[in-house]
């Protein structure tokens, strides 16, 4: 279960959602994404895990225009983890320049 998703989604005063390597359908927590909160997905393509979720990360991105879905290319699934073999400089660099940005507007 990703906690940040189900806070976003059920908690009235969420100013915005990053879901990192993991999205569940939004039924989980609820009938629809919460108007007017903004949201980042970031996965890898190749990802073994993220791959069960892309479907549903697809599905919340098009169901809302404050939804932004960013697939790297890929197949690590913890790949913003420096202390793990599976850490990508790069494609951590640019999700966290994407972070930073979504930050500004929340």
């Amino acid at each position: 279960m990703t906690i940040a998703q189900r806070l976003a989604q059920t908690d009235p005063g969420a100013h915005g959602a990053l879901l990192l390597h993991s999205c569940l359908p939004v039924s989980e927590f609820g009938e629809r994404w919460p108007e007017g909160v903004p949201v980042q997905i970031h996965g890898m393509e190749g990802d073994e895990f993220f791959d069960e979720d892309l479907p549903s990360a697809r599905e919340l991105a098009a169901s809302t225009p404050v939804a932004e879905l960013f697939v790297y290319p890929g197949d690590a699934h913890l790949f913003t983890d420096r202390s793990l073999a599976a850490y990508d400089a790069a494609a951590s660099a640019l999700l966290l320049d994407r972070v930073q940005q979504f930050l500004t507007t929340v």
